[in-house]
C-alpha cells in the first residue's frame, strides 16, 4: 500500500495543476487486508502524504482499502459508497465530494 501512496503524491506533484488553489488535509482510515492511517496535504500546488496524524485533519474518511483502491481507479463513486456504507466521512461532505473531482484529474 505505501507504493500506491507514494504514487499519489508523486503523480499529483508531476501535474500540479489540479490542485493549485487547495489547501486542504484529508486523513484516510483505511481497513481491511492493508490497514493504514495517512493524510494527504494539499497545499498550494503540492500534494504530501503523511504517517503524521497529530495535525487535525479538513476531512477523514474511513473506507475499506480495496474500496480506496476503486476509488483511486475512478471505479467507485464516493457519494454511492457513501450512501451503502462503505465510506464513512468524518468533517466536510463537501471536501470528500471534491476529493473524488480531483482524483479523476489522474491516471493512477
Amino acid at each position: 500500500m505505501n507504493e500506491t501512496w507514494q504514487l499519489i503524491e508523486t503523480t499529483m506533484n508531476d501535474n500540479p495543476a489540479p490542485i493549485q488553489n487547495e489547501n486542504v488535509r484529508y486523513e484516510f482510515h483505511l481497513t481491511g487486508v492493508n490497514p493504514s492511517v495517512k493524510q494527504l496535504i494539499l497545499a498550494n500546488g503540492t500534494a504530501e502524504v503523511s504517517d503524521d496524524t497529530s495535525t487535525k485533519a479538513d476531512c477523514k474518511l474511513t473506507m475499506s482499502s480495496k474500496d480506496f483502491m476503486k476509488l483511486l481507479a475512478g471505479d467507485l463513486n464516493s457519494t454511492t459508497a457513501f450512501m451503502f456504507g462503505k465510506l464513512k466521512v468524518d468533517g466536510s461532505i463537501g471536501l470528500a465530494l471534491k476529493l473524488e473531482g480531483l482524483l479523476k484529474e489522474y491516471k493512477f
